[in-house]
């Protein structure tokens, strides 16, 4: 069992917790940021922190008793999700990126998810997990694809939620690690921005 200390240490200790001038994959912009990659270069303390939302989830008592498995968004919730699917002792698939329609407010091709390597079958039930959120757009997104497949969503695991609470998915449980409330602004809107300082796009 972690205490919130401790998990908040582990992001510290392995510079997962940055601070700068950064853009969001939802285009806010904000002075702090969660770059998961980070501390999840490291297996044990991936582990720990895997396994302590998974036992929180489980302990809720509303996951439900019958789980077939574990899918993530590609592809920052791969590991959280392979992880989890450890402990639930289940399968773990994910979704890719591929290409969308039209181009994104940096110029870039939008993408989207889709199953490509993967069929999730009708009945199933799934455990959603992604490493961060802000706006939670891949996380629907994925859920979106479980349940076109006929498939359920049991509950949404992640390791920080960076809308603090406010994002939901519907009666669908999420349970995160931790919970945080960065200050975010539109590019317009952003003091950095206005101060001449550039944006840097860290990834997730």
């Amino acid at each position: 069992m972690m205490t919130e200390k401790q998990v908040l240490k582990a992001f510290k200790d392995t510079g997962a917790l940055l601070e700068g001038h950064f853009e969001l994959r939802s285009k806010l912009h904000s002075n702090r940021y969660f770059q998961c990659a980070n501390v999840l270069r490291y297996p044990r303390i991936a582990e720990k922190l895997c396994k302590e939302v998974t036992r929180r989830a489980v302990a809720s008592g509303k996951l439900g008793k019958k789980i077939d498995g574990v899918i993530s968004p590609a592809v920052g919730g791969i590991l959280v999700g392979h992880e989890v699917a450890r402990e639930l002792n289940v399968k773990c698939v994910f979704a890719e990126k591929v290409q969308g329609e039209g181009v994104d407010a940096t110029g870039k091709p939008n993408t989207v998810l889709a199953m490509r390597r993967f069929e999730l079958k009708k009945g199933e039930r799934y455990v959603v997990a992604e490493d961060v959120v802000t706006k939670g757009g891949r996380v629907q997104e994925t859920i979106d694809l479980v349940k076109a497949a006929g498939a359920k969503v049991a509950g949404v695991v992640l390791l920080v939620d960076r809308s603090a609470g406010k994002v939901k998915f519907g009666r669908i449980p999420m349970f995160s690690l931790m919970q945080m409330t960065p200050e975010t602004w539109t590019a317009a809107e952003c003091p950095m921005c206005k101060s001449g300082s550039k944006a840097c796009h860290p990834g997730s």
